[in-house]
């Protein structure tokens, strides 16, 4: 049985947007690769868009999860890696993610800018880890 603790310790900032501290316990830990804006076809969705990029990137990542059983509730961990990154882009991932994570519990999070990714269309590229029972 999967038991998975959030812990938001005094002395640090207490985010909405993510958990300090994710600990857990459990049989099966899932590695979900980065994933970024590209469709079933293998087509990029939203060039140059970095909203609709990231929504492409979460439904990726929901299809990922539930390939293994899994879903935005399991996921205890997050990176997000974002081409020549500035502040403002945080509100646009923050709002598309708050959409899939959960509000209550988000995982642990990382938000890394970065000067390109592997295909020079790609704006954003988000792999998870999860637990599951």
């Amino acid at each position: 049985m999967s038991e998975v603790q959030h812990i938001r310790p005094e002395g640090l900032s207490n985010s909405p947007a993510y958990t300090h501290v994710v600990t857990s316990r459990s049989d099966r830990t899932l590695y979900i690769s980065g994933q970024i804006a590209i469709n079933a076809a293998g087509e990029v969705v939203g060039a140059g868009d970095l909203a609709a990029q990231t929504e492409q990137v979460m439904e990726n990542l929901k299809t990922a999860l539930a390939a293994a059983g899994a879903s935005f509730a399991d996921v205890v961990k997050i990176t997000t890696y974002v081409v020549d990154y500035e502040p403002a882009h945080r509100g646009v991932i923050s709002e598309v993610r708050s959409r899939y994570l959960p509000a209550d519990n988000p995982p642990a999070s990382t938000l890394v800018g970065v000067q390109a990714l592997a295909g020079p269309e790609w704006l954003i590229e988000i792999e998870a880890i999860a637990v599951t029972d």
